[in-house]
Protein backbone atom coordinates (compact mmCIF):
# COMPACT_ATOMS: atom_id res chain seq x y z
CA UNK A 1 0.00 0.00 0.00
CA UNK A 2 1.38 3.54 -0.85
CA UNK A 3 2.11 5.55 1.97
CA UNK A 4 0.48 9.11 2.74
CA UNK A 5 3.14 11.62 1.22
CA UNK A 6 3.91 14.10 4.34
CA UNK A 7 6.23 17.49 3.23
CA UNK A 8 8.34 19.19 6.04
CA UNK A 9 8.57 22.66 4.48
CA UNK A 10 11.07 24.10 6.60
CA UNK A 11 13.68 23.27 8.81
CA UNK A 12 11.71 21.52 11.90
CA UNK A 13 13.41 19.21 14.87
CA UNK A 14 14.40 15.60 13.94
CA UNK A 15 11.90 14.80 17.11
CA UNK A 16 9.27 15.94 14.48
CA UNK A 17 10.39 12.74 12.18
CA UNK A 18 10.07 10.59 15.01
CA UNK A 19 6.97 11.76 16.11
CA UNK A 20 5.01 10.80 12.42
CA UNK A 21 6.79 7.18 12.48
CA UNK A 22 7.65 4.92 9.85
CA UNK A 23 3.78 4.98 8.31
CA UNK A 24 4.32 8.20 5.56
CA UNK A 25 6.62 8.78 3.73
CA UNK A 26 8.73 11.77 4.08
CA UNK A 27 10.15 14.22 1.90
CA UNK A 28 11.63 17.56 3.10
CA UNK A 29 11.81 20.79 0.40
CA UNK A 30 12.37 24.31 0.81
CA UNK A 31 8.73 26.23 1.24
CA UNK A 32 10.36 29.71 0.22
CA UNK A 33 11.12 28.17 -3.21
CA UNK A 34 7.45 28.89 -4.79
CA UNK A 35 7.89 26.63 -8.24
CA UNK A 36 9.23 23.65 -5.57
CA UNK A 37 6.41 24.04 -3.25
CA UNK A 38 3.66 23.95 -5.59
CA UNK A 39 5.46 20.61 -7.27
CA UNK A 40 5.17 18.87 -3.98
CA UNK A 41 1.75 19.73 -2.97
CA UNK A 42 0.46 17.97 -6.09
CA UNK A 43 0.36 14.34 -4.32
CA UNK A 44 0.98 15.57 -0.54
CA UNK A 45 -1.68 14.56 1.88
CA UNK A 46 0.15 16.97 4.78
CA UNK A 47 2.26 19.91 4.73
CA UNK A 48 4.18 20.93 8.16
CA UNK A 49 5.66 24.42 8.10
CA UNK A 50 6.68 27.35 10.45
CA UNK A 51 6.35 30.97 9.77
CA UNK A 52 8.28 31.34 6.17
CA UNK A 53 5.89 29.14 3.86
CA UNK A 54 2.87 30.44 2.68
CA UNK A 55 0.04 27.92 2.12
CA UNK A 56 -2.41 30.28 0.71
CA UNK A 57 -5.40 29.76 -1.70
CA UNK A 58 -3.35 29.38 -4.61
CA UNK A 59 -0.99 26.22 -3.03
CA UNK A 60 -4.15 24.86 -1.34
CA UNK A 61 -5.35 24.84 -5.33
CA UNK A 62 -2.48 23.26 -6.56
CA UNK A 63 -3.26 20.49 -3.78
CA UNK A 64 -5.81 18.19 -4.84
CA UNK A 65 -5.21 15.13 -1.80
CA UNK A 66 -4.25 17.35 1.02
CA UNK A 67 -6.04 16.86 4.23
CA UNK A 68 -4.17 19.34 6.32
CA UNK A 69 -1.81 21.46 6.96
CA UNK A 70 0.32 22.10 10.18
CA UNK A 71 2.08 25.28 11.57
CA UNK A 72 4.93 24.10 14.11
CA UNK A 73 4.20 27.38 15.97
CA UNK A 74 1.04 29.43 17.32
CA UNK A 75 0.57 32.13 14.44
CA UNK A 76 -1.20 31.35 11.80
CA UNK A 77 -0.46 34.44 9.33
CA UNK A 78 1.16 32.41 6.80
CA UNK A 79 -1.98 29.78 6.01
CA UNK A 80 -5.09 30.64 4.49
CA UNK A 81 -7.41 29.55 6.90
CA UNK A 82 -10.83 30.19 4.92
CA UNK A 83 -9.55 28.56 1.79
CA UNK A 84 -8.15 25.34 3.81
CA UNK A 85 -11.47 25.00 5.37
CA UNK A 86 -13.25 25.75 2.13
CA UNK A 87 -11.35 22.45 0.52
CA UNK A 88 -11.98 20.24 3.13
CA UNK A 89 -8.30 20.81 4.66
CA UNK A 90 -7.81 20.66 8.64
CA UNK A 91 -5.16 23.28 9.76
CA UNK A 92 -3.76 22.72 12.99
CA UNK A 93 -1.20 24.40 15.02
CA UNK A 94 1.10 24.08 18.48
CA UNK A 95 -1.09 26.45 20.54
CA UNK A 96 0.79 25.61 24.19
CA UNK A 97 3.98 25.02 22.28
CA UNK A 98 5.22 28.27 23.21
CA UNK A 99 3.75 29.59 26.41
CA UNK A 100 6.57 29.03 28.58
CA UNK A 101 9.16 30.71 26.51
CA UNK A 102 6.87 33.82 26.37
CA UNK A 103 6.21 33.94 29.97
CA UNK A 104 10.42 33.61 30.20
CA UNK A 105 10.81 36.65 27.75
CA UNK A 106 8.41 38.42 29.71
CA UNK A 107 10.23 38.09 32.85
CA UNK A 108 13.64 38.94 30.93
CA UNK A 109 12.22 42.28 29.54
CA UNK A 110 11.07 43.01 32.98
CA UNK A 111 14.54 42.55 34.56
CA UNK A 112 16.32 44.51 31.52
CA UNK A 113 14.16 47.42 32.39
CA UNK A 114 14.62 47.36 36.11
CA UNK A 115 18.21 46.61 35.69
CA UNK A 116 18.73 48.50 32.96
CA UNK A 117 21.03 45.28 31.02
CA UNK A 118 20.91 46.16 27.37
CA UNK A 119 22.11 49.49 27.84
CA UNK A 120 24.96 48.71 30.70
CA UNK A 121 26.23 46.10 28.11
CA UNK A 122 25.89 48.38 25.02
CA UNK A 123 28.31 50.83 27.41
CA UNK A 124 30.89 48.01 28.34
CA UNK A 125 31.32 46.75 25.05
CA UNK A 126 32.37 50.04 23.83
CA UNK A 127 35.09 50.70 26.40
CA UNK A 128 33.30 52.74 29.04
CA UNK A 129 32.74 52.02 32.50
CA UNK A 130 29.75 54.13 33.99
CA UNK A 131 28.19 52.50 36.86
CA UNK A 132 26.32 55.39 38.18
CA UNK A 133 24.84 56.02 35.00
CA UNK A 134 22.66 52.45 35.10
CA UNK A 135 21.68 52.71 38.55
CA UNK A 136 18.27 50.17 38.25
CA UNK A 137 15.72 49.28 40.80
CA UNK A 138 14.79 46.20 42.52
CA UNK A 139 11.70 44.33 41.94
CA UNK A 140 11.12 43.21 45.68
CA UNK A 141 8.22 44.90 47.19
CA UNK A 142 7.00 46.23 43.50
CA UNK A 143 3.58 45.82 42.21
CA UNK A 144 3.82 44.00 38.94
CA UNK A 145 0.10 44.51 36.87
CA UNK A 146 -0.64 41.66 34.17
CA UNK A 147 -3.51 42.51 31.81
CA UNK A 148 -5.05 39.42 30.57
CA UNK A 149 -4.72 36.15 33.01
CA UNK A 150 -4.78 33.27 30.38
CA UNK A 151 -2.20 30.87 30.41
CA UNK A 152 0.75 32.86 29.26
CA UNK A 153 -0.47 35.51 31.89
CA UNK A 154 -1.17 33.00 34.46
CA UNK A 155 2.84 31.52 34.36
CA UNK A 156 4.20 35.07 34.81
CA UNK A 157 2.03 35.56 38.06
CA UNK A 158 3.44 32.39 39.21
CA UNK A 159 7.28 33.28 37.85
CA UNK A 160 6.89 36.59 39.59
CA UNK A 161 6.00 35.01 43.75
CA UNK A 162 9.39 34.41 43.43
CA UNK A 163 10.77 38.06 43.55
CA UNK A 164 8.34 39.13 46.33
CA UNK A 165 6.11 41.08 44.09
CA UNK A 166 2.90 42.68 44.33
CA UNK A 167 0.84 40.96 41.52
CA UNK A 168 -2.57 42.25 40.28
CA UNK A 169 -4.49 41.85 36.89
CA UNK A 170 -7.14 42.69 34.50
CA UNK A 171 -9.45 40.03 33.27
CA UNK A 172 -12.63 40.77 32.40
CA UNK A 173 -13.51 37.11 32.30
CA UNK A 174 -11.51 35.84 34.89
CA UNK A 175 -13.89 34.04 37.79
CA UNK A 176 -12.80 35.44 41.80
CA UNK A 177 -11.94 31.93 42.62
CA UNK A 178 -9.32 31.54 39.67
CA UNK A 179 -7.62 35.18 40.49
CA UNK A 180 -7.52 33.93 43.92
CA UNK A 181 -5.94 30.71 42.95
CA UNK A 182 -3.27 32.58 41.31
CA UNK A 183 -2.89 34.07 43.92
CA UNK A 184 -3.10 37.53 41.74
CA UNK A 185 -5.63 40.45 43.08
CA UNK A 186 -8.39 41.66 40.45
CA UNK A 187 -8.71 44.86 39.50
CA UNK A 188 -9.90 47.06 36.88
CA UNK A 189 -8.09 48.43 34.15
CA UNK A 190 -7.66 51.85 35.25
CA UNK A 191 -6.47 50.86 38.74
CA UNK A 192 -4.02 48.09 37.56
CA UNK A 193 -2.11 50.65 35.23
CA UNK A 194 -2.86 53.40 38.18
CA UNK A 195 -1.17 51.22 40.77
CA UNK A 196 1.58 49.12 39.10
CA UNK A 197 5.49 49.48 38.84
CA UNK A 198 5.57 47.32 35.65
CA UNK A 199 2.43 46.77 33.76
CA UNK A 200 2.64 43.79 30.99
CA UNK A 201 -0.07 43.09 28.29
CA UNK A 202 -1.06 39.45 27.30
CA UNK A 203 -4.38 40.29 25.65
CA UNK A 204 -5.81 38.54 22.42
CA UNK A 205 -5.65 41.18 19.49
CA UNK A 206 -8.75 41.99 18.63
CA UNK A 207 -10.47 45.16 17.43
CA UNK A 208 -11.98 46.00 20.76
CA UNK A 209 -8.00 45.30 22.02
CA UNK A 210 -6.17 46.78 19.47
CA UNK A 211 -4.74 50.39 20.87
CA UNK A 212 -6.39 49.43 24.47
CA UNK A 213 -2.96 50.83 26.24
CA UNK A 214 -3.03 54.72 24.70
CA UNK A 215 -2.81 57.89 25.41
CA UNK A 216 -5.15 58.19 28.35
CA UNK A 217 -4.20 55.14 29.62
CA UNK A 218 -0.22 55.70 30.04
CA UNK A 219 -1.20 59.15 31.59
CA UNK A 220 -2.67 56.88 34.20
CA UNK A 221 0.42 55.03 34.87
CA UNK A 222 3.43 56.03 37.19
CA UNK A 223 6.47 57.86 35.70
CA UNK A 224 8.99 55.63 37.36
CA UNK A 225 6.16 52.68 35.64
CA UNK A 226 7.54 50.50 32.48
CA UNK A 227 5.01 48.91 30.29
CA UNK A 228 5.79 45.25 28.90
CA UNK A 229 4.14 44.00 25.37
CA UNK A 230 5.49 40.21 24.33
CA UNK A 231 1.77 39.21 23.23
CA UNK A 232 0.49 41.16 20.03
CA UNK A 233 1.60 44.55 18.11
CA UNK A 234 -0.61 47.07 18.19
CA UNK A 235 -2.33 46.27 21.80
CA UNK A 236 -0.24 49.27 23.08
CA UNK A 237 -0.73 52.50 20.56
CA UNK A 238 3.02 53.03 19.11
CA UNK A 239 2.53 56.90 18.67
CA UNK A 240 1.13 57.34 22.24
CA UNK A 241 3.72 55.25 23.96
CA UNK A 242 6.35 57.37 21.93
CA UNK A 243 5.10 60.73 23.37
CA UNK A 244 4.66 58.79 26.60
CA UNK A 245 8.46 57.80 26.78
CA UNK A 246 9.82 61.17 25.23
CA UNK A 247 7.77 63.42 27.70
CA UNK A 248 8.80 61.34 30.50
CA UNK A 249 4.91 60.19 31.47
CA UNK A 250 6.63 56.42 31.97
CA UNK A 251 10.33 55.27 32.81
CA UNK A 252 10.29 52.79 30.00
CA UNK A 253 9.36 49.82 27.84
CA UNK A 254 10.04 46.42 26.44
CA UNK A 255 8.72 45.46 23.34
CA UNK A 256 8.89 41.85 21.61
CA UNK A 257 6.55 42.52 19.30
CA UNK A 258 5.25 45.54 16.54
CA UNK A 259 2.47 46.42 14.68
CA UNK A 260 4.32 46.04 11.19
CA UNK A 261 7.39 43.55 11.58
CA UNK A 262 9.95 44.50 10.93
CA UNK A 263 9.09 47.81 11.64
CA UNK A 264 9.31 49.99 8.56
CA UNK A 265 11.50 52.91 7.81
CA UNK A 266 8.15 55.08 8.64
CA UNK A 267 6.29 53.33 10.69
CA UNK A 268 5.12 54.67 14.47
CA UNK A 269 7.65 51.61 15.67
CA UNK A 270 10.98 52.39 14.01
CA UNK A 271 11.53 55.47 16.02
CA UNK A 272 10.65 53.53 19.41
CA UNK A 273 13.88 51.55 18.37
CA UNK A 274 15.80 54.54 18.92
CA UNK A 275 14.65 55.60 22.68
CA UNK A 276 17.54 54.70 25.40
CA UNK A 277 14.06 53.69 27.76
CA UNK A 278 13.19 51.22 25.35
CA UNK A 279 14.31 47.13 25.39
CA UNK A 280 13.17 45.73 22.10
CA UNK A 281 13.51 42.30 20.59
CA UNK A 282 13.24 40.99 17.64
CA UNK A 283 9.68 38.87 18.12
CA UNK A 284 11.65 36.09 20.21
CA UNK A 285 8.47 34.44 22.38
CA UNK A 286 8.68 31.31 20.94
CA UNK A 287 12.53 31.32 19.57
CA UNK A 288 13.67 29.00 21.93
CA UNK A 289 14.98 25.50 21.23
CA UNK A 290 12.75 23.69 23.30
CA UNK A 291 9.34 26.04 22.06
CA UNK A 292 10.44 24.71 18.54
CA UNK A 293 10.70 21.10 19.26
CA UNK A 294 7.65 21.35 21.56
CA UNK A 295 6.01 22.88 18.11
CA UNK A 296 7.12 19.97 15.48
CA UNK A 297 6.31 17.18 17.72
CA UNK A 298 2.63 18.42 18.42
CA UNK A 299 2.29 19.33 15.58
CA UNK A 300 3.81 16.00 14.17
CA UNK A 301 1.16 13.96 15.83
CA UNK A 302 -1.87 16.02 15.04
CA UNK A 303 -0.73 15.21 11.44
CA UNK A 304 -0.32 11.58 12.15
CA UNK A 305 -4.35 11.26 14.00
CA UNK A 306 -5.53 13.62 10.95
CA UNK A 307 -4.25 11.24 8.71
CA UNK A 308 -5.54 8.32 10.61
CA UNK A 309 -9.01 9.69 10.73
CA UNK A 310 -9.15 10.22 14.26
CA UNK A 311 -10.23 13.17 16.54
CA UNK A 312 -7.15 16.04 16.22
CA UNK A 313 -6.33 17.66 18.96
CA UNK A 314 -5.46 21.30 17.99
CA UNK A 315 -7.57 21.66 14.60
CA UNK A 316 -8.41 25.36 14.35
CA UNK A 317 -10.99 25.16 11.94
CA UNK A 318 -12.55 21.91 11.57
CA UNK A 319 -13.28 19.10 13.67
CA UNK A 320 -11.85 16.02 13.28
CA UNK A 321 -11.99 11.97 13.83
CA UNK A 322 -15.09 9.83 13.80
CA UNK A 323 -17.92 12.65 14.16
CA UNK A 324 -21.53 10.58 12.87
CA UNK A 325 -22.94 13.38 9.35
CA UNK A 326 -26.05 13.60 11.37
CA UNK A 327 -24.16 15.20 14.19
CA UNK A 328 -21.33 17.16 11.89
CA UNK A 329 -23.75 19.76 10.73
CA UNK A 330 -24.21 21.46 14.28
CA UNK A 331 -20.62 21.59 15.59
CA UNK A 332 -21.01 25.17 13.53
CA UNK A 333 -24.08 25.92 14.96
CA UNK A 334 -22.97 25.49 18.31
CA UNK A 335 -19.53 27.36 18.54
CA UNK A 336 -21.57 30.13 17.43
CA UNK A 337 -24.09 30.10 19.90
CA UNK A 338 -21.12 29.82 22.14
CA UNK A 339 -19.97 33.14 20.60
CA UNK A 340 -23.89 34.50 21.32
CA UNK A 341 -23.42 33.60 24.77
CA UNK A 342 -20.28 35.36 25.70
CA UNK A 343 -21.17 38.66 23.53
CA UNK A 344 -24.44 38.68 26.08
CA UNK A 345 -22.38 37.73 28.93
CA UNK A 346 -22.30 40.83 31.28
CA UNK A 347 -20.09 38.90 33.73
CA UNK A 348 -17.52 36.01 33.98
CA UNK A 349 -18.59 32.58 33.30
CA UNK A 350 -18.57 30.17 36.61
CA UNK A 351 -20.56 27.20 35.02
CA UNK A 352 -22.05 25.56 32.09
CA UNK A 353 -24.82 23.21 31.13
CA UNK A 354 -24.67 21.95 27.40
CA UNK A 355 -28.41 20.64 26.88
CA UNK A 356 -29.11 18.28 23.54
CA UNK A 357 -32.23 17.67 22.95
CA UNK A 358 -34.23 15.75 19.91
CA UNK A 359 -33.08 13.06 17.38
CA UNK A 360 -29.38 13.95 18.46
CA UNK A 361 -29.53 12.03 21.97
CA UNK A 362 -29.24 8.93 20.20
CA UNK A 363 -25.83 9.87 19.04
CA UNK A 364 -22.51 10.60 20.17
CA UNK A 365 -22.65 14.46 20.52
CA UNK A 366 -20.00 14.97 23.19
CA UNK A 367 -17.71 17.13 20.17
CA UNK A 368 -20.76 19.88 20.99
CA UNK A 369 -19.37 20.74 24.50
CA UNK A 370 -15.88 21.06 22.66
CA UNK A 371 -17.54 23.56 20.22
CA UNK A 372 -19.42 25.44 22.89
CA UNK A 373 -16.66 25.96 24.87
CA UNK A 374 -14.63 26.87 21.65
CA UNK A 375 -17.10 29.57 20.74
CA UNK A 376 -17.09 30.83 24.49
CA UNK A 377 -13.64 31.75 24.35
CA UNK A 378 -13.08 32.49 20.91
CA UNK A 379 -13.03 36.03 21.30
CA UNK A 380 -11.81 36.50 24.79
CA UNK A 381 -8.40 34.67 25.02
CA UNK A 382 -5.33 35.62 23.39
CA UNK A 383 -4.16 32.09 22.57
CA UNK A 384 -5.75 30.51 19.07
CA UNK A 385 -8.63 28.44 20.63
CA UNK A 386 -8.87 24.92 19.79
CA UNK A 387 -11.00 21.73 20.49
CA UNK A 388 -9.09 20.20 22.61
CA UNK A 389 -7.30 23.64 24.24
CA UNK A 390 -10.80 25.02 24.86
CA UNK A 391 -11.53 22.89 28.16
CA UNK A 392 -8.37 23.88 29.63
CA UNK A 393 -9.41 27.42 29.20
CA UNK A 394 -12.78 26.09 31.47
CA UNK A 395 -10.73 24.11 33.74
CA UNK A 396 -8.10 27.25 33.95
CA UNK A 397 -11.03 29.56 35.26
CA UNK A 398 -12.56 27.15 37.41
CA UNK A 399 -15.67 26.53 34.85
CA UNK A 400 -17.50 23.44 35.54
CA UNK A 401 -19.00 21.83 32.33
CA UNK A 402 -21.91 19.35 31.84
CA UNK A 403 -23.21 17.57 28.70
CA UNK A 404 -27.08 17.08 28.82
CA UNK A 405 -28.10 15.00 26.42
CA UNK A 406 -32.35 14.59 26.88
CA UNK A 407 -34.49 12.87 23.84
CA UNK A 408 -37.87 14.71 24.44
CA UNK A 409 -37.90 18.34 21.99
CA UNK A 410 -41.12 19.44 22.12
CA UNK A 411 -41.03 22.11 19.80
CA UNK A 412 -37.60 21.40 17.71
CA UNK A 413 -37.17 18.32 16.01
CA UNK A 414 -33.34 18.86 17.55
CA UNK A 415 -32.21 22.34 19.60
CA UNK A 416 -29.19 23.01 21.78
CA UNK A 417 -29.17 25.37 24.98
CA UNK A 418 -26.09 26.66 26.78
CA UNK A 419 -26.98 27.56 30.16
CA UNK A 420 -24.71 29.31 32.25
CA UNK A 421 -23.86 30.63 35.80
CA UNK A 422 -22.60 34.16 35.44
CA UNK A 423 -20.17 35.38 38.85
CA UNK A 424 -22.85 37.83 39.69
CA UNK A 425 -24.92 35.21 40.29
CA UNK A 426 -27.54 35.50 37.00
CA UNK A 427 -28.59 32.72 34.66
CA UNK A 428 -28.05 33.24 30.86
CA UNK A 429 -29.75 30.61 28.91
CA UNK A 430 -28.91 31.10 24.57
CA UNK A 431 -30.54 27.71 22.21
CA UNK A 432 -30.06 27.02 18.99
CA UNK A 433 -31.22 24.77 16.13
CA UNK A 434 -30.74 24.29 12.25
CA UNK A 435 -34.03 24.95 10.36
CA UNK A 436 -35.21 23.34 7.19
CA UNK A 437 -33.54 21.54 4.46
CA UNK A 438 -31.08 24.13 4.43
CA UNK A 439 -30.10 23.53 7.86
CA UNK A 440 -29.97 27.61 8.46
CA UNK A 441 -28.21 28.34 11.81
CA UNK A 442 -30.88 30.14 13.96
CA UNK A 443 -31.00 31.49 17.92
CA UNK A 444 -34.50 30.47 18.88
CA UNK A 445 -34.01 31.47 22.60
CA UNK A 446 -32.73 33.73 25.00
CA UNK A 447 -33.21 33.80 28.42
CA UNK A 448 -36.89 32.50 28.08
CA UNK A 449 -37.88 34.95 25.07
CA UNK A 450 -38.79 32.83 22.04
CA UNK A 451 -37.33 34.18 18.98
CA UNK A 452 -36.13 32.60 15.97
CA UNK A 453 -33.34 34.26 13.94
CA UNK A 454 -30.35 33.38 11.39
CA UNK A 455 -27.14 33.90 13.02
CA UNK A 456 -25.34 36.14 10.83
CA UNK A 457 -21.78 38.55 11.91
CA UNK A 458 -23.62 41.57 13.35
CA UNK A 459 -26.57 41.38 15.71
CA UNK A 460 -27.91 44.15 18.53
CA UNK A 461 -29.88 42.61 21.59
CA UNK A 462 -32.03 45.09 23.30
CA UNK A 463 -34.59 44.43 26.44
CA UNK A 464 -36.85 47.06 27.30
CA UNK A 465 -40.32 47.77 28.68
CA UNK A 466 -42.70 47.03 25.80
CA UNK A 467 -44.62 50.28 24.63
CA UNK A 468 -45.68 51.58 20.78
CA UNK A 469 -43.13 53.21 18.94
CA UNK A 470 -39.64 51.58 20.17
CA UNK A 471 -39.11 50.32 16.68
CA UNK A 472 -39.61 53.52 15.04
CA UNK A 473 -36.67 55.20 17.38
CA UNK A 474 -33.70 52.46 16.72
CA UNK A 475 -35.39 52.03 13.05
CA UNK A 476 -34.55 56.04 12.46
CA UNK A 477 -31.23 55.59 14.37
CA UNK A 478 -29.72 53.24 12.67
CA UNK A 479 -30.86 54.59 9.26
CA UNK A 480 -30.13 58.36 9.88
CA UNK A 481 -26.43 56.34 10.52
CA UNK A 482 -27.08 54.70 7.21
CA UNK A 483 -26.70 51.18 8.56
CA UNK A 484 -29.46 48.74 7.24
CA UNK A 485 -31.13 46.42 9.58
CA UNK A 486 -31.20 43.01 7.63
CA UNK A 487 -33.75 41.42 10.05
CA UNK A 488 -35.57 41.88 13.06
CA UNK A 489 -37.90 39.87 15.60
CA UNK A 490 -39.31 41.37 18.47
CA UNK A 491 -39.97 38.54 21.40
CA UNK A 492 -43.71 38.85 23.42
CA UNK A 493 -42.96 40.53 26.60
CA UNK A 494 -42.40 38.42 29.52
CA UNK A 495 -44.55 38.49 33.32
CA UNK A 496 -42.77 42.05 34.06
CA UNK A 497 -43.79 43.64 30.77
CA UNK A 498 -40.56 43.75 29.04
CA UNK A 499 -40.07 42.95 25.53
CA UNK A 500 -36.67 41.71 23.23
CA UNK A 501 -35.65 42.70 20.39
CA UNK A 502 -33.34 41.02 17.88
CA UNK A 503 -31.69 42.97 15.59
CA UNK A 504 -29.43 41.86 12.23
CA UNK A 505 -27.50 44.91 11.30
CA UNK A 506 -25.13 44.59 7.98
CA UNK A 507 -22.35 46.49 9.74
CA UNK A 508 -21.03 46.80 13.10
CA UNK A 509 -22.47 49.86 15.22
CA UNK A 510 -20.38 52.55 16.97
CA UNK A 511 -20.43 52.69 20.54
CA UNK A 512 -22.15 56.11 20.63
CA UNK A 513 -24.45 55.54 18.74
CA UNK A 514 -25.07 52.33 20.52
CA UNK A 515 -25.34 54.16 23.89
CA UNK A 516 -27.64 56.44 22.25
CA UNK A 517 -30.10 53.78 21.22
CA UNK A 518 -29.85 52.38 24.77
CA UNK A 519 -30.55 55.64 25.87
CA UNK A 520 -33.42 56.14 23.59
CA UNK A 521 -35.23 52.83 24.24
CA UNK A 522 -34.67 52.53 28.15
CA UNK A 523 -33.09 49.39 27.94
CA UNK A 524 -31.78 47.87 30.81
CA UNK A 525 -30.14 44.90 28.56
CA UNK A 526 -28.15 46.27 25.55
CA UNK A 527 -25.42 44.33 23.72
CA UNK A 528 -24.13 44.79 20.06
CA UNK A 529 -22.62 40.96 19.18
CA UNK A 530 -19.93 39.87 16.31
CA UNK A 531 -19.89 36.34 15.24
CA UNK A 532 -16.68 35.47 13.73
CA UNK A 533 -15.55 32.67 11.09
CA UNK A 534 -12.75 30.66 11.42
Amino acid sequence: MTKPVVLIAEELSPATIDALGPDFEVRQIDGTDRPVLLAALVDAHAVLVRSATKIDAEAIAAAPVLKVVARAGVGLDNVDIKAATAAGVMVVNAPTSNIISAAELTIGHILSLARRIPAAHASLAQGEWKRSSFTGTELFEKTVGIVGLGRIGALIAERLRAFGVRVIGYDPYITPARAQQLQVEPLSLDEVLRQSDFVTVHMPKTPETTGMIGTEQLAAMKPTAFVINVARGGLIDEDALYTALTTGEIAGAGLDVFSSEPPKADSPARRLLDLPNVVVTPHLGASTEEAQEKAGVSVARSVKLALEGDLVPDAVNVAGGVIDPFVRPGIALVEKLGQFFTGLAQSALTSLDIEVRGELAAYDVSVYRLAALKGIFTNIVSENVSYVNAPLFAEQRGIETRLIVEAESPLYRNITELRGTLADGSVLTVSGTLAGTRMVPKVVGINGYDIEVALERYHVVMRYADRPGIVAIYGQKLGDANINIAGLQVAHPDATGRALSVLTVDSPVPDDLLDAMRRAVGADMFRQIEITED
